[in-house]
């Protein structure tokens, strides 16, 4: 494989290294590997029904991304015979940071390249009163149902604006579940074409 300048790598001089990442060292993943444990057993005594087995998985996985011992790929540069070994990492959703930016970013690529048009965009966010919330997090049909009352507003007031019979928008739109510090906060993040189209 070619030496490619991604966010693992760094410049140094006139070469390009592969910098690890080291999910070990952050704090996140210190109080995950401590307290995991102790949190399942205090969810199996607490609630009436066991964590669902995804949420147990991607709490496994996170523990095991990144370390060399659990498996590893040794990757080699064809044109200057450079060698680095990559941890295999979890590829989950919702605990590890390092695999949901990596989805975050494709996510970004993919909207840019194959699906928005190039025209303006603008970003529209809608976050949810307190009493609708968790009513939004605990019934899936009422967070599509506010996803898509929200897109539709946001549709009317673009074409209301521009005033032409007969035009369309579009727009992609991405819920929520947490806030910045974890605390469960549903919203919504819509992307939406600044424009018409006829």
């Amino acid at each position: 494989m070619p030496c490619a300048a991604t966010p693992a790598f760094r410049r140094r001089g006139t070469s390009t290294v592969y910098v690890p990442r080291r999910p070990h060292e952050t704090t996140l993943y210190r109080v995950v590997q401590e307290h995991l444990a102790t949190f399942l057993a205090s969810a199996e005594q607490t609630h009436a029904a066991p964590l669902p087995r995804y949420v147990v998985d991607a709490f496994e996985r996170y523990i095991a991304c990144g370390d060399f011992a659990r498996g590893f790929l040794r990757c080699r540069c064809d044109g200057c015979g450079h060698e680095v070994l990559v941890a295999f990492s979890c590829k989950a959703r919702g605990v590890c940071p390092s695999c949901a930016a990596r989805r975050m970013c494709n996510e970004a690529a993919h909207l840019v390249d194959r699906v928005l048009p190039n025209v303006p965009v603008r970003q529209w966010v809608l976050s949810l009163p307190f009493e609708l919330r968790h009513l939004a997090l605990v019934r899936p049909d009422v967070l599509t149902a506010t996803g898509r009352i929200f897109a539709n507003e946001v549709a009317r007031v673009t074409l209301r604006g521009a005033a032409i019979a007969g035009a369309r928008t579009g727009a992609v739109n991405f819920a929520q579940r947490f806030g910045s510090s974890l605390n469960a906060h549903a919203h919504w993040h819509l992307l939406a074409t600044d424009c018409v189209f006829v």
